[in-house]
Protein backbone atom coordinates (compact mmCIF):
# COMPACT_ATOMS: atom_id res chain seq x y z
CA UNK A 1 0.00 0.00 0.00
CA UNK A 2 1.27 3.48 -0.90
CA UNK A 3 0.85 6.30 1.60
CA UNK A 4 0.62 9.80 0.21
CA UNK A 5 1.68 12.83 2.19
CA UNK A 6 -0.84 15.55 3.01
CA UNK A 7 -1.18 18.43 0.57
CA UNK A 8 0.88 20.72 2.78
CA UNK A 9 3.59 18.69 4.51
CA UNK A 10 4.54 21.72 6.68
CA UNK A 11 1.19 21.74 8.52
CA UNK A 12 -0.09 18.92 10.71
CA UNK A 13 -3.00 16.82 9.39
CA UNK A 14 -6.51 18.01 10.18
CA UNK A 15 -7.52 14.41 10.80
CA UNK A 16 -5.13 11.56 11.53
CA UNK A 17 -6.68 8.07 11.59
CA UNK A 18 -4.49 5.24 12.86
CA UNK A 19 -5.28 1.51 13.00
CA UNK A 20 -9.05 2.03 13.03
CA UNK A 21 -10.92 -1.24 13.48
CA UNK A 22 -14.70 -1.64 13.66
CA UNK A 23 -16.34 -4.77 15.03
CA UNK A 24 -20.00 -5.75 15.31
CA UNK A 25 -20.18 -8.57 17.81
CA UNK A 26 -17.71 -11.22 16.70
CA UNK A 27 -17.39 -9.88 13.13
CA UNK A 28 -14.74 -7.31 12.32
CA UNK A 29 -15.77 -5.24 9.27
CA UNK A 30 -12.95 -2.65 9.22
CA UNK A 31 -9.39 -3.86 9.78
CA UNK A 32 -6.68 -1.46 10.93
CA UNK A 33 -7.36 1.45 8.55
CA UNK A 34 -4.94 4.41 8.61
CA UNK A 35 -5.07 7.66 6.61
CA UNK A 36 -4.59 11.42 6.98
CA UNK A 37 -6.63 14.37 5.74
CA UNK A 38 -4.84 17.71 5.48
CA UNK A 39 -6.61 21.05 5.96
CA UNK A 40 -8.39 21.98 2.74
CA UNK A 41 -7.74 18.57 1.13
CA UNK A 42 -10.21 16.47 -0.87
CA UNK A 43 -9.73 12.77 -0.17
CA UNK A 44 -11.88 10.14 -1.92
CA UNK A 45 -12.55 6.84 -0.14
CA UNK A 46 -13.58 4.35 -2.83
CA UNK A 47 -14.63 0.72 -2.98
CA UNK A 48 -17.62 -1.50 -3.63
CA UNK A 49 -20.65 -1.92 -1.37
CA UNK A 50 -19.61 -3.77 1.75
CA UNK A 51 -16.00 -2.60 1.55
CA UNK A 52 -16.36 -0.61 4.79
CA UNK A 53 -16.31 2.96 3.39
CA UNK A 54 -19.45 4.26 5.07
CA UNK A 55 -18.82 2.36 8.33
CA UNK A 56 -15.36 3.98 8.50
CA UNK A 57 -16.86 7.46 8.11
CA UNK A 58 -19.62 6.81 10.64
CA UNK A 59 -17.08 5.41 13.11
CA UNK A 60 -15.23 8.74 13.10
CA UNK A 61 -18.31 10.31 14.69
CA UNK A 62 -19.20 7.17 16.67
CA UNK A 63 -22.45 6.84 14.75
CA UNK A 64 -21.96 3.19 13.74
CA UNK A 65 -24.59 1.78 16.10
CA UNK A 66 -23.31 -0.68 18.68
CA UNK A 67 -19.95 -1.07 16.98
CA UNK A 68 -16.81 -1.72 19.02
CA UNK A 69 -14.06 0.66 17.93
CA UNK A 70 -10.30 0.38 18.26
CA UNK A 71 -7.47 2.66 17.16
CA UNK A 72 -7.47 6.45 17.13
CA UNK A 73 -8.86 9.34 15.10
CA UNK A 74 -7.02 12.52 16.12
CA UNK A 75 -8.57 15.80 15.04
CA UNK A 76 -6.46 18.76 16.11
CA UNK A 77 -5.15 16.87 19.12
CA UNK A 78 -8.45 15.33 20.26
CA UNK A 79 -9.16 11.62 19.78
CA UNK A 80 -12.70 11.40 18.43
CA UNK A 81 -12.94 7.76 19.50
CA UNK A 82 -12.23 8.64 23.16
CA UNK A 83 -14.10 11.94 23.58
CA UNK A 84 -16.92 12.03 26.12
CA UNK A 85 -20.32 11.97 24.44
CA UNK A 86 -21.05 15.55 25.54
CA UNK A 87 -17.94 16.88 23.79
CA UNK A 88 -18.54 14.71 20.73
CA UNK A 89 -21.97 16.29 20.23
CA UNK A 90 -20.21 19.58 19.64
CA UNK A 91 -18.04 17.96 16.97
CA UNK A 92 -20.98 16.34 15.15
CA UNK A 93 -22.50 18.91 12.85
CA UNK A 94 -19.91 21.39 14.12
CA UNK A 95 -16.27 20.71 13.27
CA UNK A 96 -17.39 17.71 11.19
CA UNK A 97 -20.56 17.76 9.10
CA UNK A 98 -22.05 15.05 6.90
CA UNK A 99 -23.97 14.94 3.62
CA UNK A 100 -25.82 11.68 3.07
CA UNK A 101 -26.52 9.72 -0.11
CA UNK A 102 -30.30 10.09 -0.30
CA UNK A 103 -31.52 13.54 0.79
CA UNK A 104 -35.18 12.51 0.67
CA UNK A 105 -34.63 10.17 3.60
CA UNK A 106 -32.12 12.43 5.39
CA UNK A 107 -34.34 15.54 5.36
CA UNK A 108 -37.35 15.86 7.67
CA UNK A 109 -40.43 15.56 5.40
CA UNK A 110 -42.56 17.57 7.87
CA UNK A 111 -40.39 20.70 7.98
CA UNK A 112 -39.63 23.28 5.26
CA UNK A 113 -36.00 23.04 4.21
CA UNK A 114 -35.30 26.62 5.34
CA UNK A 115 -36.38 25.77 8.88
CA UNK A 116 -34.13 22.69 8.86
CA UNK A 117 -31.11 24.80 7.89
CA UNK A 118 -32.09 27.50 10.41
CA UNK A 119 -32.33 24.88 13.16
CA UNK A 120 -28.65 24.06 12.71
CA UNK A 121 -27.73 27.76 12.73
CA UNK A 122 -29.58 28.38 16.00
CA UNK A 123 -28.00 25.32 17.61
CA UNK A 124 -24.42 25.68 16.36
CA UNK A 125 -24.02 29.45 15.96
CA UNK A 126 -26.46 30.68 18.64
CA UNK A 127 -28.32 32.95 16.22
CA UNK A 128 -31.79 34.29 16.93
CA UNK A 129 -34.76 32.89 15.05
CA UNK A 130 -34.91 35.89 12.72
CA UNK A 131 -31.15 35.87 12.14
CA UNK A 132 -31.09 32.14 11.43
CA UNK A 133 -34.01 32.40 8.99
CA UNK A 134 -32.16 35.07 6.97
CA UNK A 135 -28.86 33.20 7.18
CA UNK A 136 -30.60 30.01 5.97
CA UNK A 137 -31.79 31.83 2.84
CA UNK A 138 -28.26 33.13 2.23
CA UNK A 139 -26.84 29.62 2.62
CA UNK A 140 -29.40 28.18 0.19
CA UNK A 141 -28.49 30.96 -2.25
CA UNK A 142 -24.78 30.10 -1.91
CA UNK A 143 -25.52 26.54 -3.06
CA UNK A 144 -27.16 27.81 -6.26
CA UNK A 145 -30.81 27.04 -5.45
CA UNK A 146 -33.00 29.35 -7.59
CA UNK A 147 -35.39 31.67 -5.71
CA UNK A 148 -33.87 30.77 -2.31
CA UNK A 149 -36.37 32.83 -0.32
CA UNK A 150 -39.28 30.93 -1.86
CA UNK A 151 -37.53 27.56 -1.75
CA UNK A 152 -36.76 28.03 1.95
CA UNK A 153 -40.48 27.60 2.67
CA UNK A 154 -40.75 24.48 0.47
CA UNK A 155 -40.94 20.97 1.86
CA UNK A 156 -38.42 18.36 0.64
CA UNK A 157 -40.93 16.63 -1.66
CA UNK A 158 -41.50 19.95 -3.46
CA UNK A 159 -37.84 20.16 -4.55
CA UNK A 160 -36.04 18.30 -7.30
CA UNK A 161 -33.32 15.77 -6.46
CA UNK A 162 -30.57 18.28 -7.15
CA UNK A 163 -32.27 20.97 -5.06
CA UNK A 164 -32.72 18.59 -2.14
CA UNK A 165 -29.04 17.69 -2.26
CA UNK A 166 -28.14 21.40 -2.32
CA UNK A 167 -30.35 21.92 0.73
CA UNK A 168 -28.48 19.09 2.50
CA UNK A 169 -25.18 20.76 1.65
CA UNK A 170 -26.48 24.10 2.96
CA UNK A 171 -27.44 22.40 6.22
CA UNK A 172 -23.99 20.81 6.50
CA UNK A 173 -22.26 24.14 5.86
CA UNK A 174 -24.40 25.97 8.43
CA UNK A 175 -21.94 25.07 11.20
CA UNK A 176 -18.88 26.15 9.14
CA UNK A 177 -17.24 22.71 9.47
CA UNK A 178 -13.55 22.04 9.16
CA UNK A 179 -14.28 18.63 7.59
CA UNK A 180 -17.20 17.56 5.40
CA UNK A 181 -18.03 13.86 5.09
CA UNK A 182 -19.88 13.38 1.79
CA UNK A 183 -21.34 9.86 1.58
CA UNK A 184 -22.23 9.12 -2.06
CA UNK A 185 -23.66 12.66 -2.44
CA UNK A 186 -24.39 12.32 -6.17
CA UNK A 187 -25.39 8.68 -6.70
CA UNK A 188 -29.12 9.43 -7.06
CA UNK A 189 -28.56 12.37 -9.44
CA UNK A 190 -28.37 12.78 -13.20
CA UNK A 191 -24.96 13.08 -14.81
CA UNK A 192 -25.17 16.85 -15.31
CA UNK A 193 -26.46 17.36 -11.76
CA UNK A 194 -23.59 15.22 -10.47
CA UNK A 195 -21.15 17.57 -12.13
CA UNK A 196 -22.96 20.61 -10.74
CA UNK A 197 -22.92 19.25 -7.18
CA UNK A 198 -19.22 18.36 -7.39
CA UNK A 199 -18.40 21.79 -8.83
CA UNK A 200 -20.43 23.34 -6.02
CA UNK A 201 -18.56 21.34 -3.37
CA UNK A 202 -15.23 22.34 -4.94
CA UNK A 203 -16.19 26.03 -4.97
CA UNK A 204 -17.45 25.95 -1.38
CA UNK A 205 -14.36 24.03 -0.28
CA UNK A 206 -12.10 26.69 -1.79
CA UNK A 207 -14.13 29.52 -0.23
CA UNK A 208 -14.29 28.05 3.28
CA UNK A 209 -11.03 26.08 3.36
CA UNK A 210 -12.75 22.97 4.70
CA UNK A 211 -11.48 19.48 3.93
CA UNK A 212 -13.73 16.92 2.23
CA UNK A 213 -13.84 13.14 2.62
CA UNK A 214 -15.80 11.90 -0.43
CA UNK A 215 -17.18 8.37 -0.11
CA UNK A 216 -18.07 6.91 -3.50
CA UNK A 217 -17.82 4.02 -5.93
CA UNK A 218 -17.91 6.32 -8.98
CA UNK A 219 -14.35 6.53 -10.27
CA UNK A 220 -15.22 9.26 -12.78
CA UNK A 221 -16.22 11.52 -9.90
CA UNK A 222 -12.99 10.70 -8.09
CA UNK A 223 -10.87 11.77 -11.06
CA UNK A 224 -12.89 14.95 -11.43
CA UNK A 225 -13.00 15.98 -7.78
CA UNK A 226 -10.37 14.53 -5.46
CA UNK A 227 -6.75 15.36 -4.69
CA UNK A 228 -5.99 11.93 -3.25
CA UNK A 229 -7.74 8.57 -3.30
CA UNK A 230 -7.82 5.71 -0.80
CA UNK A 231 -9.11 2.31 -1.98
CA UNK A 232 -10.90 -0.09 0.38
CA UNK A 233 -11.56 -3.79 -0.16
CA UNK A 234 -13.36 -5.96 2.39
CA UNK A 235 -12.63 -3.58 5.23
CA UNK A 236 -8.95 -3.04 4.42
CA UNK A 237 -7.23 -0.04 2.90
CA UNK A 238 -5.30 -1.62 0.04
CA UNK A 239 -3.92 1.45 -1.74
CA UNK A 240 -3.78 5.22 -1.47
CA UNK A 241 -2.04 8.03 -3.24
CA UNK A 242 -2.50 10.99 -5.54
CA UNK A 243 -5.42 10.61 -7.96
CA UNK A 244 -3.30 10.94 -11.11
CA UNK A 245 -0.71 8.52 -9.72
CA UNK A 246 -3.20 5.81 -8.71
CA UNK A 247 -5.20 5.97 -11.93
CA UNK A 248 -2.09 6.02 -14.09
CA UNK A 249 -0.27 3.16 -12.35
CA UNK A 250 -2.48 1.27 -9.86
CA UNK A 251 -0.43 -1.12 -7.73
CA UNK A 252 -3.06 -3.38 -6.15
CA UNK A 253 -5.02 -5.95 -8.17
CA UNK A 254 -8.33 -4.74 -6.70
CA UNK A 255 -7.62 -1.15 -7.75
CA UNK A 256 -6.77 -2.34 -11.25
CA UNK A 257 -10.04 -4.27 -11.36
CA UNK A 258 -12.05 -1.21 -10.30
CA UNK A 259 -10.39 1.02 -12.87
CA UNK A 260 -10.88 -1.63 -15.56
CA UNK A 261 -14.60 -2.05 -14.83
CA UNK A 262 -15.86 0.48 -17.37
CA UNK A 263 -18.79 -0.88 -19.42
CA UNK A 264 -17.57 -2.76 -22.50
CA UNK A 265 -19.49 -2.85 -25.78
CA UNK A 266 -20.31 -6.40 -26.92
CA UNK A 267 -23.48 -6.27 -29.00
CA UNK A 268 -24.47 -7.60 -32.41
CA UNK A 269 -23.96 -4.90 -35.01
CA UNK A 270 -25.02 -5.08 -38.66
CA UNK A 271 -27.95 -4.21 -40.89
CA UNK A 272 -31.52 -4.39 -39.57
CA UNK A 273 -34.25 -6.07 -41.63
CA UNK A 274 -36.56 -3.15 -42.34
CA UNK A 275 -39.47 -5.39 -43.39
CA UNK A 276 -39.52 -7.36 -40.13
CA UNK A 277 -42.09 -6.40 -37.49
CA UNK A 278 -40.28 -4.31 -34.85
CA UNK A 279 -40.50 -5.12 -31.17
CA UNK A 280 -41.97 -1.64 -30.64
CA UNK A 281 -42.55 1.54 -32.59
CA UNK A 282 -44.17 4.92 -32.00
CA UNK A 283 -44.96 8.04 -33.99
CA UNK A 284 -46.18 11.43 -32.73
CA UNK A 285 -46.61 9.95 -29.24
CA UNK A 286 -48.23 12.27 -26.71
CA UNK A 287 -48.79 11.61 -22.99
CA UNK A 288 -50.56 14.11 -20.72
CA UNK A 289 -51.41 14.21 -17.03
CA UNK A 290 -54.48 16.02 -15.68
CA UNK A 291 -53.64 18.83 -13.28
CA UNK A 292 -55.97 21.03 -11.21
CA UNK A 293 -56.64 24.55 -12.48
CA UNK A 294 -56.25 27.43 -10.04
CA UNK A 295 -59.21 29.22 -8.54
CA UNK A 296 -62.86 28.80 -9.45
CA UNK A 297 -62.13 27.07 -12.78
CA UNK A 298 -60.64 24.09 -11.00
CA UNK A 299 -64.10 23.15 -9.72
CA UNK A 300 -65.35 22.31 -13.19
CA UNK A 301 -62.33 21.39 -15.35
CA UNK A 302 -58.84 20.00 -15.30
CA UNK A 303 -55.77 21.33 -17.02
CA UNK A 304 -53.12 19.28 -18.79
CA UNK A 305 -49.44 18.75 -18.16
CA UNK A 306 -47.76 17.45 -21.31
CA UNK A 307 -45.14 14.90 -20.19
CA UNK A 308 -44.26 13.56 -23.66
CA UNK A 309 -44.88 15.47 -26.88
CA UNK A 310 -44.43 14.21 -30.46
CA UNK A 311 -42.03 11.36 -29.65
CA UNK A 312 -41.22 8.77 -32.30
CA UNK A 313 -38.94 5.72 -32.33
CA UNK A 314 -38.52 2.22 -33.72
CA UNK A 315 -36.96 -0.75 -31.88
CA UNK A 316 -36.12 -3.65 -34.23
CA UNK A 317 -35.71 -7.20 -32.97
CA UNK A 318 -32.44 -7.88 -31.10
CA UNK A 319 -31.63 -4.17 -30.93
CA UNK A 320 -31.37 -1.64 -28.07
CA UNK A 321 -32.78 1.88 -28.06
CA UNK A 322 -31.17 4.10 -25.43
CA UNK A 323 -33.24 6.95 -23.98
CA UNK A 324 -31.15 9.56 -22.21
CA UNK A 325 -32.04 12.78 -20.45
CA UNK A 326 -32.21 14.37 -17.02
CA UNK A 327 -34.90 13.80 -14.40
CA UNK A 328 -38.20 15.23 -15.62
CA UNK A 329 -37.29 14.82 -19.30
CA UNK A 330 -40.10 12.30 -19.93
CA UNK A 331 -38.02 9.10 -20.06
CA UNK A 332 -40.01 7.17 -17.46
CA UNK A 333 -43.34 8.43 -18.81
CA UNK A 334 -42.36 7.14 -22.25
CA UNK A 335 -41.55 3.75 -20.71
CA UNK A 336 -44.87 3.58 -18.84
CA UNK A 337 -46.76 4.33 -22.05
CA UNK A 338 -44.82 1.56 -23.82
CA UNK A 339 -45.73 -0.82 -20.97
CA UNK A 340 -49.41 0.06 -21.36
CA UNK A 341 -49.56 1.67 -17.93
CA UNK A 342 -50.47 5.17 -19.17
CA UNK A 343 -52.93 6.20 -21.87
CA UNK A 344 -51.14 7.72 -24.86
CA UNK A 345 -52.22 9.50 -28.01
CA UNK A 346 -50.63 8.94 -31.37
CA UNK A 347 -49.29 5.68 -32.77
CA UNK A 348 -47.80 3.12 -30.37
CA UNK A 349 -47.37 -0.58 -31.10
CA UNK A 350 -45.70 -3.44 -29.25
CA UNK A 351 -44.95 -6.60 -31.24
CA UNK A 352 -47.23 -5.29 -33.99
CA UNK A 353 -50.25 -4.62 -31.73
CA UNK A 354 -51.59 -1.48 -30.06
CA UNK A 355 -52.76 -1.26 -26.47
CA UNK A 356 -56.51 -1.06 -26.01
CA UNK A 357 -57.85 2.06 -24.33
CA UNK A 358 -58.10 2.33 -20.52
CA UNK A 359 -61.71 1.17 -20.55
CA UNK A 360 -60.42 -2.25 -21.64
CA UNK A 361 -57.24 -2.00 -19.56
CA UNK A 362 -57.46 -5.59 -18.27
CA UNK A 363 -58.80 -7.11 -21.47
CA UNK A 364 -57.53 -10.45 -22.80
CA UNK A 365 -55.82 -8.55 -25.63
CA UNK A 366 -53.84 -6.35 -23.24
CA UNK A 367 -52.98 -9.28 -20.99
CA UNK A 368 -51.54 -11.21 -23.94
CA UNK A 369 -49.59 -8.13 -25.02
CA UNK A 370 -48.08 -7.73 -21.56
CA UNK A 371 -46.39 -11.08 -21.99
CA UNK A 372 -44.42 -9.53 -24.87
CA UNK A 373 -43.03 -6.58 -22.89
CA UNK A 374 -41.55 -6.80 -19.40
CA UNK A 375 -39.60 -4.40 -17.20
CA UNK A 376 -36.49 -4.42 -14.99
CA UNK A 377 -36.44 -1.58 -12.47
CA UNK A 378 -33.65 0.58 -11.10
CA UNK A 379 -33.57 -0.63 -7.50
CA UNK A 380 -33.88 -4.42 -7.21
CA UNK A 381 -34.30 -4.24 -3.44
CA UNK A 382 -37.51 -2.17 -3.59
CA UNK A 383 -38.88 -3.87 -6.73
CA UNK A 384 -38.78 -7.39 -5.23
CA UNK A 385 -41.33 -8.28 -2.56
CA UNK A 386 -39.52 -9.01 0.72
CA UNK A 387 -42.32 -11.41 1.69
CA UNK A 388 -42.02 -13.67 -1.35
CA UNK A 389 -39.48 -16.41 -1.93
CA UNK A 390 -37.32 -16.58 -5.04
CA UNK A 391 -39.57 -19.28 -6.49
CA UNK A 392 -42.68 -17.14 -5.94
CA UNK A 393 -41.07 -13.97 -7.34
CA UNK A 394 -39.70 -15.50 -10.53
CA UNK A 395 -42.68 -17.80 -11.11
CA UNK A 396 -45.40 -15.23 -10.44
CA UNK A 397 -45.80 -14.35 -14.13
CA UNK A 398 -46.25 -17.99 -15.07
CA UNK A 399 -49.21 -18.30 -12.71
CA UNK A 400 -50.95 -15.53 -14.69
CA UNK A 401 -49.82 -16.26 -18.26
CA UNK A 402 -49.30 -20.04 -18.11
CA UNK A 403 -51.81 -21.34 -15.53
CA UNK A 404 -51.91 -24.77 -17.23
CA UNK A 405 -48.44 -25.61 -15.89
CA UNK A 406 -48.23 -27.96 -12.93
CA UNK A 407 -46.27 -26.94 -9.82
CA UNK A 408 -43.35 -29.18 -10.81
CA UNK A 409 -43.30 -27.83 -14.38
CA UNK A 410 -43.37 -24.24 -13.13
CA UNK A 411 -40.58 -24.98 -10.66
CA UNK A 412 -38.46 -26.54 -13.41
CA UNK A 413 -38.87 -23.41 -15.58
CA UNK A 414 -37.98 -21.15 -12.67
CA UNK A 415 -34.83 -23.15 -11.89
CA UNK A 416 -33.77 -23.14 -15.55
CA UNK A 417 -34.29 -19.38 -15.80
CA UNK A 418 -32.32 -18.74 -12.62
CA UNK A 419 -29.45 -20.85 -13.92
CA UNK A 420 -29.49 -18.87 -17.16
CA UNK A 421 -28.95 -15.58 -15.29
CA UNK A 422 -26.15 -17.07 -13.20
CA UNK A 423 -27.99 -18.20 -10.06
CA UNK A 424 -27.76 -21.93 -9.48
CA UNK A 425 -28.82 -24.07 -6.52
CA UNK A 426 -25.29 -25.45 -6.28
CA UNK A 427 -24.03 -21.93 -5.58
CA UNK A 428 -26.96 -20.99 -3.33
CA UNK A 429 -28.28 -24.05 -1.45
CA UNK A 430 -32.04 -23.81 -1.02
CA UNK A 431 -32.17 -21.07 -3.66
CA UNK A 432 -35.90 -21.34 -4.43
CA UNK A 433 -36.91 -20.88 -0.78
CA UNK A 434 -34.64 -17.91 -0.11
CA UNK A 435 -35.79 -14.28 0.22
CA UNK A 436 -34.42 -11.16 -1.55
CA UNK A 437 -32.61 -9.80 1.52
CA UNK A 438 -30.32 -12.84 1.45
CA UNK A 439 -28.71 -11.68 -1.82
CA UNK A 440 -26.36 -8.88 -2.84
CA UNK A 441 -27.46 -5.99 -5.06
CA UNK A 442 -26.13 -7.58 -8.22
CA UNK A 443 -27.72 -10.93 -7.38
CA UNK A 444 -31.07 -9.23 -6.70
CA UNK A 445 -30.87 -7.57 -10.11
CA UNK A 446 -30.30 -11.01 -11.66
CA UNK A 447 -33.48 -12.16 -9.89
CA UNK A 448 -35.33 -9.19 -11.40
CA UNK A 449 -34.03 -10.08 -14.87
CA UNK A 450 -35.09 -13.73 -14.40
CA UNK A 451 -38.57 -12.61 -13.34
CA UNK A 452 -38.87 -10.52 -16.51
CA UNK A 453 -37.52 -13.18 -18.89
CA UNK A 454 -39.52 -16.14 -17.55
CA UNK A 455 -42.39 -15.19 -19.91
CA UNK A 456 -40.08 -15.08 -22.97
CA UNK A 457 -40.95 -11.49 -23.96
CA UNK A 458 -39.79 -9.77 -27.15
CA UNK A 459 -39.00 -6.50 -25.40
CA UNK A 460 -37.47 -5.57 -22.05
CA UNK A 461 -37.77 -2.07 -20.62
CA UNK A 462 -34.60 -1.48 -18.59
CA UNK A 463 -35.20 1.45 -16.25
CA UNK A 464 -31.76 2.50 -14.95
CA UNK A 465 -30.87 -1.19 -14.44
CA UNK A 466 -27.33 -0.58 -13.13
CA UNK A 467 -27.34 2.88 -11.53
CA UNK A 468 -27.76 1.43 -8.01
CA UNK A 469 -24.86 -1.03 -8.48
CA UNK A 470 -21.10 -0.84 -7.97
CA UNK A 471 -18.89 -0.55 -11.04
CA UNK A 472 -17.74 -4.18 -11.09
CA UNK A 473 -21.29 -5.48 -10.50
CA UNK A 474 -22.58 -3.07 -13.14
CA UNK A 475 -20.18 -4.57 -15.67
CA UNK A 476 -21.36 -8.10 -14.79
CA UNK A 477 -25.05 -7.19 -15.21
CA UNK A 478 -24.41 -5.43 -18.54
CA UNK A 479 -22.45 -8.46 -19.78
CA UNK A 480 -25.38 -10.68 -18.78
CA UNK A 481 -27.88 -8.46 -20.63
CA UNK A 482 -25.68 -8.44 -23.74
CA UNK A 483 -25.43 -12.24 -23.71
CA UNK A 484 -29.19 -12.69 -23.23
CA UNK A 485 -29.89 -10.32 -26.11
CA UNK A 486 -27.73 -12.39 -28.44
CA UNK A 487 -29.14 -15.74 -27.32
CA UNK A 488 -32.84 -14.77 -27.34
CA UNK A 489 -32.94 -11.95 -29.94
CA UNK A 490 -34.27 -9.64 -27.21
CA UNK A 491 -34.99 -5.99 -27.79
CA UNK A 492 -34.27 -3.43 -25.06
CA UNK A 493 -35.57 0.03 -24.28
CA UNK A 494 -32.74 1.28 -22.07
CA UNK A 495 -33.55 4.29 -19.90
CA UNK A 496 -30.48 5.82 -18.30
CA UNK A 497 -28.53 8.99 -17.62
CA UNK A 498 -25.22 7.10 -17.79
CA UNK A 499 -23.65 7.86 -21.16
CA UNK A 500 -21.06 5.07 -20.69
CA UNK A 501 -23.85 2.49 -20.35
CA UNK A 502 -25.52 3.81 -23.52
CA UNK A 503 -22.24 3.53 -25.41
CA UNK A 504 -21.88 -0.07 -24.30
CA UNK A 505 -25.45 -1.25 -24.87
CA UNK A 506 -27.38 0.86 -27.39
CA UNK A 507 -27.67 0.69 -31.17
CA UNK A 508 -29.85 3.80 -31.47
CA UNK A 509 -30.26 6.73 -29.08
CA UNK A 510 -32.91 9.38 -28.48
CA UNK A 511 -32.20 12.39 -26.27
CA UNK A 512 -35.16 13.83 -24.35
CA UNK A 513 -35.70 17.12 -22.57
CA UNK A 514 -38.96 18.55 -21.24
CA UNK A 515 -40.93 15.76 -22.89
CA UNK A 516 -39.55 16.25 -26.40
CA UNK A 517 -37.02 14.31 -28.46
CA UNK A 518 -34.20 16.76 -29.20
CA UNK A 519 -31.91 14.42 -31.10
CA UNK A 520 -31.91 10.85 -32.37
CA UNK A 521 -29.71 8.55 -34.40
CA UNK A 522 -27.13 5.79 -34.06
CA UNK A 523 -25.13 5.70 -30.84
CA UNK A 524 -22.00 6.87 -32.65
CA UNK A 525 -23.78 9.71 -34.45
CA UNK A 526 -25.41 11.09 -31.32
CA UNK A 527 -22.63 10.58 -28.76
CA UNK A 528 -19.55 11.13 -30.92
CA UNK A 529 -20.91 14.10 -32.88
CA UNK A 530 -23.83 15.57 -30.92
CA UNK A 531 -25.61 18.41 -32.71
CA UNK A 532 -27.92 19.82 -30.04
CA UNK A 533 -26.32 21.94 -27.27
CA UNK A 534 -28.19 19.92 -24.62
CA UNK A 535 -26.74 16.64 -25.92
CA UNK A 536 -23.31 18.24 -26.05
CA UNK A 537 -23.63 19.17 -22.36
CA UNK A 538 -24.69 15.62 -21.42
CA UNK A 539 -21.77 14.07 -23.29
CA UNK A 540 -19.30 16.60 -21.90
CA UNK A 541 -20.50 16.02 -18.33
CA UNK A 542 -19.86 12.27 -18.72
CA UNK A 543 -16.39 12.66 -20.19
CA UNK A 544 -13.45 11.67 -18.00
CA UNK A 545 -11.05 14.53 -17.14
Amino acid sequence: MRDAAPMNPQSPPLLQVRNLSVRFGAKEVVHGVSFDIAPGEKLALVGESGSGKTVTALALLRLAGDAQLQGSALMQGRDLLQLPERELRGVRGGDIAMVFQEPMTALNPLMPVGEQVAEVLMLKQALTKAQSAQAAIELLASTGIPEPARRASSFPHQLSGGQRQRAMIAMALASRPKLLLADEPTTALDVTLRGQILDLLSDLQRQTGMAVLLITHDLLLVRRFADRVAVMEQGRLVEQGGVAQVFRAPQHAYTRRLIGSAPQRDVVEGVVEEDATPAAQAADLRVVYPVPLPGFRGWFAKGEFVAVQGAGFRIPRARTLGVVGESGSGKSTLAQALLGLLPARGELQVAGSAWQQPAQHNSAHNQALRQQVQVVFQDPFSSLSPRMTVEEIVGEGLQVHAPMLSISERRARVSAMLAEVGLADAQFPGLLSRYPHEFSGGQRQRLAIARALILKPQLLVLDEPTSALDVTIQQQVLTLLQRLQKEHALSYLLITHDVAVVRAMAHEVIVMKDGEVLESGSVRQVLDAPRHPYTQRLVEAARAP
